[in-house]
């Protein structure tokens, strides 16, 4: 497996795993222009030439927050998603990124323990933040990361 930046190139295949794993997904044209973004960065996880795998965040004054984790659903539970963040991590720190936050909905018990795992405690919930079905985020930061 390699992780390395996003690309235009692999908007197409990201946007085929963003349907397929969100219920209101991002637009071509949104990870387009997040990508354009110096402030942001984005990560693409690829097996056998193919995107897997992708996440990133948006960078504010020294916070990231990260708006999209996804692994195309024929390859989860392989350590994919674990993978990526770690080297979004890395990565964060190294731009002078000092905190991470995200929200997660309430009921994915995987993605809140892969969190957890990789340092990130809950903060707060946020009441009827996702739609399609309508539920609560749990905001989860790390701060200071390491």
């Amino acid at each position: 497996m390699l992780i390395r930046d996003m690309t235009a190139d692999d908007v197409d295949q990201v946007y085929i795993i963003e349907k397929e794993t969100f219920n209101d997904p991002w637009s071509k044209t949104s990870f387009l222009e997040s990508i354009s973004n110096p402030s942001n960065h984005y990560l693409v996880a690829i097996v056998d030439g193919r995107v897997v795998g992708y996440c990133g965040y948006w960078g504010v004054v020294g916070e990231g927050y990260i708006y999209n984790v996804a692994v195309k659903a024929s390859f989860t539970r392989r350590g994919i998603g674990n993978r990526m963040l770690e080297e979004l991590i890395v990565q964060a720190r190294s731009r002078g990124i000092s905190s991470l936050t995200l929200e997660v909905r309430q009921s994915n018990e995987a993605a809140i323990n892969l969190y957890k795992k990789l340092g990130f405690i809950e903060a707060g919930v946020r009441k009827d933040f996702y739609t399609k079905p309508l539920e609560d985020a749990i905001i989860m930061w790390k701060s200071p990361i390491h």
